[in-house]
């Protein structure tokens, strides 16, 4: 029978329990429930706003992205356009310095020229000049021997002439 007992409820017991388990529930629910309910409703809505920060956060930092992508390609753009510049300004420098070098050779070489041509009439008319000299101290000497006789004199000035007018 101290088997049964153990396995039978008793009455008075079932019945106290039952009070102790709904004076409990009813204060539980009274005095810890909505405490408890609304720290949930808190946590739940601090994990919300934390989330919708997230999100905000995000879209933010995928703005802030963007925005430094476009700063770079302008950069990257301004710097195209900086090494263009330069490109095409060193260009026109050694076009510039080209033509100016052309023109100083040529400027050169037409002073040497210049100058080639007045030393060679200097010198065609040094030659010229002792040429003559010689002509004359020939002609002179030629005139002493044959002075003596005119027709001869006729016709040698009249050789002479036909050579100058050839030359």
């Amino acid at each position: 029978m101290a088997l049964l007992s153990i396995i039978t409820p008793e009455l008075g017991l079932f019945f106290w329990q039952t009070v102790i388990f709904l004076v409990t529930l009813f204060l539980l629910s009274k005095f810890a429930w909505g405490p408890i309910m609304s720290a949930l409703r808190e946590r739940e809505d601090s994990i919300t706003d934390a989330l919708s920060a997230a999100d905000k956060a995000r879209a933010d930092i995928e703005k802030l992205q963007a925005t430094n992508e476009a700063l770079l390609a302008e950069a990257r753009k301004e710097r195209d356009k900086i090494l263009a510049d330069a490109h095409k300004a060193a260009t026109t420098m050694m076009e510039d310095a080209k033509n100016k070098a052309t023109t100083e050779g040529t400027r050169l070489m037409e002073a040497a020229r210049v100058s080639i041509q007045s030393e060679k009439n200097a010198a065609l008319n040094e030659v010229k000049n002792y040429a003559a000299t010689l002509a004359v101290e020939i002609a002179e000497k030629i005139l002493r021997k044959e002075l003596n006789n005119a027709e001869e004199q006729k016709k040698l000035v009249n050789e002479y002439i036909k050579e100058v007018n050839l030359n």
